[in-house]
């Protein structure tokens, strides 16, 4: 009588622990999060490495300008917050797409740096034309998020970036910014 109890028991506890192995290895199994900056919604953090991969030699897009204080709007010239803002031309005849950006933002006086990357999703750089877009946690086209705890945010010293943007077919454009020493907005 005691081995027809303890052979069903046996079973089921065999089945859920199979299960259990089953549903981890699905989990191990589920593909990578492509290497962006943004992580649970406009959560953003940096990256270890430079996922952009374009080895693309034919010319045609240039960072035209990049700012990270004394910024202003791109249509009515007028005085806006800082932020990293990026102008991006397209010198060829067709629109370019798939636009994706890796910046590293490095303290010149302690030496600490931090990477981001991310996909501009939606983006399409128009046939000969200037695109501007900016990381400042804004909403609408041409605004992506930024990490309000960078060392852009954070440091009272002067702050340097190298910016790259790439789009398919085209090489990679780099480009450079400088936040000065200080924190918070200055008037302009």
């Amino acid at each position: 009588m005691k081995w027809k109890i303890i052979i069903p028991v046996a079973l089921v506890v065999l089945v859920a622990a199979g299960g259990i192995a089953m549903a981890q290895v699905n989990t191990a199994a589920t593909p990578a999060r492509p290497a962006s900056s943004t992580v649970a919604g406009n959560a953003v953090l940096p990256v270890a490495a430079n996922p952009i991969a374009n080895p693309s030699t034919t010319p045609g897009l240039t960072i035209v300008s990049a700012l990270a204080e004394d910024n202003v709007d791109p249509s009515s010239g007028a005085a806006i917050t800082d932020r990293l803002q990026i102008t991006v031309g397209n010198s060829t005849s067709k629109p370019l797409t798939n636009v994706e950006t890796y910046y590293v933002m490095t303290d010149v006086t302690t030496g600490r740096s931090e990477a981001y990357y991310l996909a501009l999703d939606g983006l399409t750089l128009a046939p000969n034309a200037e695109t501007t877009f900016s990381f400042d946690n804004e909403t609408g086209a041409g605004h992506y998020p930024e990490n309000t705890f960078s060392l852009y945010r954070s440091s009272a010293n002067q702050v340097d970036f190298t910016i790259q943007v790439s789009a398919d077919g085209v090489q990679v454009a780099n480009g450079t910014a400088t936040k000065g020493a200080g924190t918070g907005e200055q008037a302009d």
